[in-house]
């Protein structure tokens, strides 16, 4: 399949590059002119074990390729993932700046079918808000389909998370959408949830957030086990050998962090 990863960040360069390993054409976009020189020199701007090879293989065997031509990759492609960054504002929520942009691009260059994929963390119903940028200006009535398919990504562990994935969520409004998209991913061995746009959003956010209350909470007990002579490692045993709770995120330490988890919980309550 022919597919254009709008965005080179963590995970458009991540998904773009597996994409491209399990023999698809990918094109992977940014209007980081400089990025983009660098990528096309071999110099990978992120460190992810492994993929500096990865991007090499598939450079040399042309199913990887790197451009600030977002039109043309737009036209040449059925499938168009938007993995472009949704920093939030000053208040919280999410900047869909990108997104919009993005769409309207693709709004004005297509001339056939597209399916445009939602892979950045945004609210939900950003979905059909990008269908509404669409249809605004497609004059010429060109169909399309708009999805969304979120994902999992950890650092240190990303090609593993992709290829082999606890779950694949694809969000669609179509069956065509919809065989796309198990086409796409039929290469790797995973169940595959497929549900409503709007649902397949929620399920990013709410998976992030439940995450982060985990967290939080072993942290909140750890306070407790202190105050009554406790051992905060034995409680979080006891507690995560029952199955409805697990054993992962149930370590106390350092509050929840990184770049993800704050920005999506800010963004979720608002």
């Amino acid at each position: 399949m022919k597919i254009a990863m709008i965005g080179t960040g963590y995970v458009g360069l991540v998904t773009g590059t597996c994409f491209a390993e399990l023999g698809n054409a990918v094109i992977c976009v940014d209007n980081d002119v400089d990025k983009i020189k660098k990528l096309n020199s071999g110099s990978i701007p992120i460190y992810e074990p492994g993929l500096e090879e990865m991007v090499a293989k598939n450079v040399e065997e042309r199913t990887l390729s790197f451009t600030n031509n977002i039109e043309d990759a737009v036209k040449k492609c059925e499938i168009i993932f938007i993995a472009v960054g949704t920093p939030p504002k000053p208040d919280g929520t999410a900047d869909l700046s990108s997104v919009e942009k993005v769409s309207s691009v693709v709004a004005n260059v297509m001339t056939n079918y597209k399916l445009v994929v939602g892979k950045s963390t945004v609210p939900v119903n950003t979905g059909k808000w990008i269908k509404k940028t669409i249809n605004v200006r497609n004059a010429k009535g060109i169909d399309f389909d708009v999805a969304s398919n979120p994902e999992f990504l950890r650092e240190g562990s990303a090609i593993n998370d992709f290829l082999k994935p606890d779950r694949i969520v694809i969000g669609v409004e179509s069956e065509r959408a919809e065989k796309l998209l198990r086409e796409l991913y039929k290469p790797i061995d995973a169940p595959i949830l497929v549900t409503d746009v709007e649902s397949a959003e929620l399920i990013k956010h709410a998976s992030n957030s439940f995450l982060a209350m985990k967290i939080s909470f072993i942290n909140a007990i750890s306070m407790l086990c202190e105050r009554a002579g406790a051992d905060v490692e034995m409680v979080a045993e006891g507690m995560g050998l029952d199955k409805r709770i697990g054993k992962h995120f149930l370590h106390a330490g350092a509050g929840f962090g990184g770049f993800c988890f704050p920005k999506d919980l800010s963004a979720f309550i608002k």
